[in-house]
């Protein structure tokens, strides 16, 4: 569980933390391995005996006074007595976890007897979009078969299919077998008959040890409907119109309740893979694409505004449906049409999976992606709860999850991996804030979370694998407690500031505002604040220089006093300069910015960085680096002399030699080299598979790289190039700090 904090001191009341103009918040990575600084949790067992505080019910800690038969909260500073049970475990200290540590992770008893837990094996279906491309179908063929490579023994594995029909595959006899069900083309229309009807549930999901070979025959069959099928289904003559035929939502609803008949007895947790090529245009669920064009320059709308929200609740419903059932979505878009993501995403990020965009499927990484996230570890049926001490309280919370209905701070998480990220502001509970006289401020963190672990037992020739092969439920409770110190005045705030979670927490703001109220207000919004911290820095260093009473000569807004804020005028320029951020008429595509929205939503602060602000290095040749960063604007390139480059845009890297590079260099790097090895170990650490592209600005079309130098761009909305992009903002930002400050 890492935990990265805007603040490392906090604010002593509300007027310091209003005065110093930085976010107040945290940003936690509940399962991830290590914390922040590397260290992983203290483990034991028998969580559910651990002591809790009778008044704010805080998990017992090492930052609690403890005697022998009482100890003291650290949060609310209640008195509470221990049992003799807890006596006793407590007089042996290195016996317990929460006695060594103040990050602990502890096995707590699963309900449910040992049998009901034993059956419990991981589920994956595969939801496959017909009306499409033999293009499309070879790629999700590809993924699919990447798929089954990184499924465990033991996991069951379904194929649907769907467009004007919803095809159902049974692959467990020597042929595939699939059975249909027509889709009605009203939008308000359901199924005329169930899909346990059609197929009984267990023979639709086939053990992939046993079948995977039949699986792959099945993925071999795949092929697009015709126009022919479509027009015909849609009741149109072969001369009309094609309306569509992607029954995408009546599809997702169908697949839902088929699979949460088995809910808790053959599964804990099933998992979705919607492989879409389009957007959904036929039956209940359907979308007008028609909202995204030119109507909106002729009718002076703002098409940022009107494009962002959703314009249908039907996949937030579902989505609530799914969370019941016991199933995760995860969908994979592989489209440069208007596919209207921003109604799509609830299916997905609230349910407890993701939401992938492909432009095309020539250079896609779906393969990869698929590998990587069915590799990776998770955690699933999650409740996130932060506690704060009696002085201040959390504020606002983002990120994937929904919250709990009946209690405060509590966020339910349906699946969870190593890479989820969630964010938290607080404020203060009164007036008084941290006086000398209270205790220092301390946070606690409580995750429990599942996990499926396989056991693999008598592997005698007469068992078949699915007797072999059983997958045991381990619920788990994972606890940090932080304890903090308050900073004695503003330059003692400024001198704990992390860039970075600050970063993050402007990001998660501008986006719900975006969402709210359009990007060009999350884009003044974002100026202001910057404006504001500007003054505020200049004020509390006394740095502002007036010509006479009413004029200021100087402001500085360069954070010149204070490392800690200077990365800050780059980042907010950056952000501004972001798809995030950019217009509509810029050409940011409104699927795109969606998509963007809930990848940077999950990611903890030093990726989110990156891909905001992407991080230049330079190599002298491809085993020697020369500079480790460079900010982001040609004449950087120009001084340094370097002949390679390497950029880091999360998404994307890029390896650029330079015009001048001498024709010696080898190109591309060779695969033994320190460039290339530091390539290979950024893309490991990633949760979704970055696209390397290695561009020689002699021969090559460099624009994919030069589109990165931002600093040379202006962030007015025009699009244009300039040669004074950064150095102008600054000199707005000053000029408005001036203004500021004479009011």
């Amino acid at each position: 569980m890492a935990v990265r904090t805007c603040l490392s001191r906090f604010p002593a009341d509300a007027e310091a933390q209003e005065s110093c103009g930085i976010p107040w918040a945290l940003t936690v990575t509940p399962f991830s391995a290590v914390d922040e600084h590397g260290k992983p949790p203290e483990c034991g067992s028998d969580g559910h005996l651990l002591p809790r505080c009778e008044n704010c019910w805080a998990y017992f800690n090492t930052h609690c006074e403890l005697d022998h038969w009482s100890w003291s909260c650290a949060l609310c500073g209640s008195l509470n007595g221990l049992t003799s049970e807890a006596v006793d475990r407590y007089s042996q200290p290195q016996a317990c976890a929460e006695l060594r540590s103040a990050f602990i992770d502890l096995e707590i008893p699963v309900e449910g007897s040992a049998g009901d837990a034993m059956r419990a094996r991981p589920v994956y279906v595969a939801a496959v979009d017909l009306s499409s491309s033999e293009e499309f179908l070879e790629l999700i063929k590809s993924a699919l078969l990447a798929a089954l490579e990184a499924l465990s023994p033991g996991s069951l594995f379904g194929l649907v299919t769907f467009s004007h029909k919803i095809g159902l595959y049974d692959v467990q006899g020597a042929i595939p077998v699939v059975k249909n069900v027509f889709i009605p083309p009203d939008s308000d229309g359901g199924l005329a008959v169930n899909l346990e009807d059609v197929m009984p549930l267990l023979s639709f999901l086939a053990p992939v040890e046993n079948c995977k070979d039949r699986i792959a025959a099945a993925l071999e069959t795949l092929k697009p409907t015709t126009s022919w099928e479509r027009t015909t289904a849609a009741g149109q003559g072969l001369d009309g119109v094609l309306l569509g035929g992607r029954g995408f939502g009546v599809a997702m609803e169908a697949l839902i309740s088929y699979l949460s008949s088995e809910y808790g007895n053959t599964f804990a947790l099933a998992r979705v893979f919607a492989f879409l090529s389009g957007p959904p245009d036929y039956g209940a669920g359907q979308l007008d694409t028609r909202r995204y064009g030119e109507q909106y320059a002729s009718k002076g709308e703002d098409a940022d505004l009107a494009l962002l929200p959703e314009q249908t609740p039907f996949y937030k419903d579902l989505a609530a449906v799914a969370v019941q059932a016991g199933v995760c979505v995860d969908i994979f878009a592989v489209t440069n049409e208007y596919t209207d993501l921003a109604s799509l995403k609830f299916l997905s990020i609230e349910s407890g999976g993701s939401l992938f965009l492909y432009a095309n499927t020539d250079d896609s990484t779906l393969p990869q992606d698929m590998y990587r996230m069915l590799s990776r570890s998770f955690a699933f049926g999650c409740v996130l709860r932060l506690r704060t001490s009696s002085e201040f309280k959390p504020g606002h919370a983002y990120g994937h999850f929904f919250p709990d209905p009946q209690y405060e701070n509590v966020q339910h998480i349906i699946c969870c991996d190593s890479f989820a990220t969630y964010a938290y502001d607080f404020e203060f509970a009164n007036h008084d804030g941290f006086s000398r006289h209270t205790e220092p401020p301390v946070i606690q963190i409580a995750f429990q979370y599942t996990v499926v672990v396989p056991c693999e037992e008598k592997s005698n020739a007469d068992l078949n694998s699915a007797t072999r092969f059983t997958h045991s439920l381990k619920r788990r409770l994972r606890i940090r407690t932080l304890q903090y110190s308050t900073a004695r005045d503003i330059n003692d705030l400024y001198d704990s500031v992390d860039s970075e979670v600050v970063l993050s927490i402007l990001v998660h703001k501008v986006m719900f505002t975006s969402l709210e109220q359009g990007v060009r207000e999350s884009r003044l919004l974002l100026r202001d604040w910057l404006v504001i911290l500007t003054a505020q820095y200049n004020d509390a260093h006394k740095l502002v220089q007036y010509e006479n009473a009413s004029s200021v000569s100087h402001v500085d807004v360069a954070f010149s006093q204070c490392p800690q804020l200077q990365p800050l005028p780059r980042l907010v320029f950056a952000l501004l300069r972001s798809p995030l951020l950019r217009f509509h008429e810029e050409g940011v595509h409104p699927d795109y910015r969606t998509y963007l929205q809930c990848l940077y939503s999950a990611l903890e602060p030093s990726s989110l960085q990156r891909a905001i602000y992407p991080v230049l290095m330079s190599f002298a040749t491809p085993d020697k680096q020369a500079y480790p960063r460079h900010s982001l604007s040609r004449a950087a390139l120009i001084t340094s002399g370097s002949p390679i480059f390497f950029l880091d845009a999360f998404t994307n890297l890029i390896v650029y030699y330079s015009p001048t590079a001498d024709a010696s260099l080898p190109y591309p790097p060779p695969h033994d080299c320190l460039l290339r090895t530091t390539i290979n170990r950024l893309k490991q650490d990633r949760s979704i598979t970055p696209k390397l592209t290695f561009i020689h600005g002699q021969h090559g079309d460099a624009t994919a790289f030069e589109s990165y130098l931002i600093e040379e761009q202006d962030v007015d909305g025009t699009g244009f190039p300039s040669i004074t992009g950064f150095v102008a903002f600054l000199e707005e930002v000053s000029r408005d700090v001036a203004e500021y400050l004479k009011q």
